[in-house]
């Protein structure tokens, strides 16, 4: 999706790769260590050429067995040495890297529970899945070997370089001669390779949400059956990565044939001249060995620069991709203020300012453009303590809008609501939503117990008594006859359960901490006449002890309220009673009329329902 898109203009590999370094710092020590050990085994290496030089101008010309076996020990020492010192540099790495991946991934998933709502509605989930796992883990193998080899490799350039201009100068000149070449194409490569890299990455984000939502959506795919359109989109996107990944192994191949081809053409070259040099009596046989064997083992760490490049970039892409996430500003933090917060505050609230109240509410979602009407108006609302207010609307009005602004999760335009007189900003967010339970339509359930997910809406203190009443409440004792009762796990967004089971157990997680402001999404849209009625009776009782605000569509669920208040058109247009509205506005009528006609039980009901609260 375009809003993950971010441009490689201007953009510089090694400035991403630098901000990887808070979390590198602490195992900065090792790392620094296996690097040394890494150019301590490579300089071992280069060792080698000079030990063959003594061999054939010393024991070899002078036919000397016990110097040849001499020689021959060294060259065994040094290649144990070098690959024991290679060995213990994998080793010193392994720990800490996994480390650094660990806490930031950790720090992603943190750092996405504290970002707005907002964010994920913009946000593709497969995008940032993503990025917590194949973006990390090419972060983690290049911190474990191109960071490492183009430090190495650089080192063991430069030396084999000077050791082959002390061994002649001219065939090392010969030597040097590719390199302005190859620079080029470096620079060249890296620019191209970057855009290219950036757009595979962005591109598996696509088909990780693909992906993701197929399998969320699977019983939507075969109802409809769908799935060979399915089956269409994803091969087109996977074609699509297809081709980019092709475009990345050309241009990877490109560099390779040029970095490949150029030195061994000059190493040619060298082998030549240094030939009719020895010919010549110029040059001894021994320098020559030697001095082919340095540019020999120097010719890897040449052609891998190549590769080492490309996972750089990759990296680079990765960083980039990572803290776009981690730079989102996430939701600000309210001051503590002592007694402010309504939370611990041992004044009574005045009787005015007590309960909810919306004072002149105004909502704009924060990607409309800025010359459309708000999603919500001036809203001016007051639910008194202990009152059940019911939100009525027609579809779109914006009524889950107005409920998710009493915890948060979207942050008004402008205007404020206040909690028994404390502006909801001045309250710490963890402690709001520890006073508010909420209740979505669409309730969503984890991969866990059903005891854990409706223990997830009270304090860690509670229990199984809490449980049993909040399940009670919300008319789920079904939940005690599941194969392992609350201790079975639901599955993946609780599939495994009816629609209604599901916002029966939502329900019960809003209730189960006793809160003292509840907001209800239109809670019973899944339930049948019986059960609804059953959880009628028995949320009026929860009810009594809390200040509720609770969206409705059925004059079933809004006869659980004290009073109504109508949304129509962004604004509050009217509150009363039920019967009041039904008496005096016409819009309000004709939204419940789709259940109000013929109603004869329900009016009688409604009406014993509202004496009561004529007498209360």
């Amino acid at each position: 999706m375009s809003t993950t898109r971010a441009t490689t203009k201007e953009r510089s590999a090694v400035k991403a790769l630098l901000r990887l370094w808070p979390y590198v710092r602490p195992v900065r020590v090792r790392l620094f260590t296996a690097a040394f050990v890494a150019v301590l085994a490579s300089c071992v290496g280069l060792v080698i050429p000079l030990v063959l030089k003594w061999m054939v101008d010393g024991p070899v010309a002078e036919r000397d067995p016990a110097g040849v076996w001499l020689g021959a020990l060294y060259l065994l020492l040094l290649g144990l040495a070098e690959a024991l010192l290679f060995g213990l540099r994998r080793w010193l790495v392994a720990r800490p890297l996994s480390h650094v991946e660990a806490e930031m991934r950790a720090d992603l998933y943190r750092h996405l529970q504290r970002l707005p709502v907002a964010f994920h509605d913009r946000w593709a989930s497969g995008q940032l899945l993503s990025r917590g796992t194949t973006d990390l883990m090419l972060l983690r193998m290049f911190l474990a070997f191109p960071l490492t080899f183009l430090l190495v490799n650089g080192v063991t350039i430069l030396v084999g370089v000077a050791i082959m201009l002390v061994q002649d100068w001219t065939l090392g000149l010969v030597i040097l001669g590719p390199a302005i070449p190859v620079l080029i194409t470096c620079v060249i490569f890296e620019r191209r390779y970057a855009e290219v890299a950036r757009r595979a990455q962005d591109q598996v984000g696509d088909l990780t949400t693909v992906v993701e939502e197929s399998v969320l959506g699977i019983r939507i795919i075969k109802g409809f059956g769908r799935h060979r359109s399915q089956a269409r989109a994803f091969r087109e996107l996977s074609r699509t990565l297809r081709g980019t990944e092709l475009r990345k192994a050309r241009l990877l191949a490109t560099i390779w044939a040029i970095i490949v081809t150029l030195p061994e053409v000059a190493i040619g070259a060298a082998l030549v001249l240094g030939a009719v040099q020895v010919a010549d009596g110029a040059l001894s046989a021994g320098t020559l060995v030697a001095f082919l064997s340095t540019a020999l083992a120097i010719r890897w760490p040449v052609e891998s620069i190549g590769f080492l490049l490309a996972m750089s970039q990759e990296a680079a892409t990765a960083t980039e991709r990572y803290f776009e996430v981690m730079d989102e500003s996430p939701e600000a933090q309210a001051p503590h203020r002592g007694a402010g917060n309504c939370a611990t505050s041992p004044h009574k609230p005045a009787a005015k300012s007590a309960g909810i109240h919306f004072h002149a509410v105004t909502f704009r979602y924060p990607d409309a453009p800025t010359d459309s009407p708000p999603t919500l108006d001036r809203i001016n609302l007051h639910i008194r303590p202990g009152e059940s207010m019911a939100l009525v609307g027609a579809t779109g009005s914006g009524k889950t809008t107005l409920t998710a602004l009493v915890p948060r999760l979207h942050e008004i335009t402008s205007g404020r609501i206040t909690l028994d007189g404390t502006d909801i900003t001045e309250i710490p967010r963890d402690s709001l939503r520890a006073l508010v339970a909420v209740a979505f339509e669409e309730p969503t359930l984890f991969s866990a117990s059903v005891g854990d997910n409706v223990l997830m809406g009270a304090d860690d203190e509670a229990g199984a008594e809490e449980l049993h009443r909040a399940l009670s409440v919300a008319q789920a004792e079904f939940a005690h006859a599941l194969p392992q009762g609350t201790e079975t796990q639901v599955g993946e967004q609780g599939l495994s359960l009816s629609g209604g089971q599901r916002q029966r157990l939502a329900l019960a997680r809003a209730v189960v901490g006793s809160p003292r402001f509840l907001v209800l999404d239109d809670p019973l849209s899944a339930l049948d006449v019986h059960t609804e009625a059953a959880v009628e009776a028995a949320l009026r009782e929860v009810l009594a002890d809390t200040t509720a605000l609770i969206v409705a569509h059925r004059p079933s669920t809004v006869l659980l309220a004290d009073r109504v208040a109508l949304l129509s058109g962004g604004r509050i247009t009217a509150v009363g009673t039920h019967y009041e509205l039904l008496r005096t506005n016409a819009e309000y009528a004709h939204l419940m009329s789709g259940e109000s006609s013929g109603e004869g039980s329900g009016q009688t009901s409604g009406e014993t329902f509202g004496n009561e609260e004529d007498h209360r």
